[in-house]
């Protein structure tokens, strides 16, 4: 059930590209970023299941569409109904899919090297955390959230424990949507958005790194 777009292997290295190596005077441009995006049985990250994930690597400024990477995950529980309409992944649609388990070896070698992007990154944060804490392994990779670059660039305010949407972040910044609710098209879709929104936030700052890019998403 797992679909492989021109995968290779990655090196063994956890965590930040270091930037001090490019030729370059290091901008965001000189990190590797691996766009994530999952769907689960539900909103629960202590009890609720990955059922998907698509991942799209960017390097240098540019994705890397090739190795885009799709898979369902095998899942015991059952998804919320709320769930159920956004995905529409049954259990038994996931009975012959890779488990947690081997997801998490593909995800952490597709991480390797690359700092993780995704959208209201809270969520996939607190999912891949927890899935690699069950299969003895630490989650130790910076995070970069759209959903707070998005606010940056589009001046917008949001409440305590609220998040500017995929779809209206998109649509604002005139980036078309790729498979809504679906794991790869969305990652694709943020993919796109954080391109765009490093080059508008690139005008503003003097030396927009990787790691500037994730302070501003704290």
């Amino acid at each position: 059930m797992t679909r492989k777009l021109g995968w290779r292997r990655r090196g063994a290295d956890h965590g930040r590209v270091d930037e001090s190596n490019s030729r370059q005077p290091p901008n965001w441009r000189s990190s590797n970023y691996l766009v994530i995006d999952l769907e689960t049985t539900g909103l629960d990250t202590c009890n609720d299941h990955i059922v998907s994930y698509g991942a799209v690597p960017i390097r240098e400024g540019r994705i890397a569409t090739s190795e885009a990477t799709y898979s369902l995950v095998r899942s015991e529980r059952e998804s919320s109904e709320a769930a159920l309409r956004t995905h529409c992944l049954r259990r038994q649609d996931l009975a012959a899919a890779p488990s947690v388990g081997e997801c998490v070896d593909r995800l952490d070698e597709l991480l390797r090297g690359h700092i993780l992007v995704a959208h209201g990154a809270w969520i996939e944060h607190s999912f891949l955390r927890r899935a690699f804490k069950c299969s003895q392994r630490l989650f130790t990779y910076d995070v970069i959230d759209t959903a707070k670059l998005a606010s940056l660039v589009l001046d917008v305010s949001v409440g305590p424990n609220q998040s500017i949407g995929l779809e209206y972040a998109t649509s604002r910044m005139g980036l078309p949507v790729h498979t809504p609710h679906h794991a790869l098209g969305d990652a694709m879709t943020t993919a796109n958005l954080f391109l765009a929104l490093a080059s508008k936030l690139e005008r503003r700052e003097d030396s927009l790194t990787g790691s500037r890019l994730i302070t501003l998403s704290t």
